[in-house]
């Protein structure tokens, strides 16, 4: 169903993964990023024996949520909202962005030497509409040295990462083998993400 016809869209998310990956669908888009006094962080809590599947559905929509009523209180013009959640999952275990250097050591010892899921829903969102899609995919990681842990939490790069690892990064050294999207593990479903756009009118590249 096509809520609305618009020339750009907002992209209610920090994340510069997330925003190179919309400009490869040549989609002109503003970022609609919280407030200060926004308490994103308690969206992103897992409930008590939440499936992975479950967890990311639920987050995205209330990220859609939030998003659309950030709009509406900043009296912005209407345009289609992209929103987006990833997260790592061992089994029925959800790995989340790690807390500080132990936690990050923690996960990437669990994924070195086994295969993990990486799952990301997006919707896109109007005032009146919302449509979500979910991306599954499958990482290999061959076994990870513990001094090769180490040197790469101290790099940083694994803070603000679902699993504590960035594909498109270092890490990428670590992978064996993916089946499924690599946009959908690095932040953003192309593809879904186009499926998606398309209902709300507008058109990729």
């Amino acid at each position: 169903m096509t809520a609305l016809v618009s020339q750009f869209v907002y992209l209610a998310s920090q994340s510069a993964r997330r925003r190179d990956l919309l400009d490869l669908l040549r989609v002109p888009h503003e970022l609609l990023v919280a407030d200060d006094d926004e308490d994103v962080e308690s969206l992103e809590a897992p409930r008590p024996k939440e499936s992975p599947r479950a967890y990311v559905r639920r987050v995205t929509l209330l990220k859609a949520d939030a998003a659309v009523d950030r709009l509406r209180r900043r009296s912005l013009r209407p345009a289609p909202i992209v929103v987006g959640d990833t997260t790592v999952a061992v089994g029925q275990t959800i790995l989340g962005k790690p807390t500080d250097d132990d936690d990050a050591c923690r996960m990437l010892m669990l994924l070195s030497g086994r295969t993990h899921r990486v799952l990301t829903a997006i919707a896109v969102a109007s005032d009146s509409n919302i449509e979500i899609a979910l991306s599954e995919s499958r990482v290999r990681m061959r076994i990870i040295d513990p001094f090769e842990i180490h040197a790469y939490v101290a790099s940083g790069e694994p803070f603000g990462k679902a699993g504590a690892y960035a594909i498109q990064g270092r890490a990428a050294t670590f992978v064996e083998h993916i089946a499924g999207s690599y946009s959908g593990i690095v932040g953003l479903p192309l593809f879904e993400t186009a499926q998606l756009l398309k209902r709300f009118g507008v058109e990729p590249g």
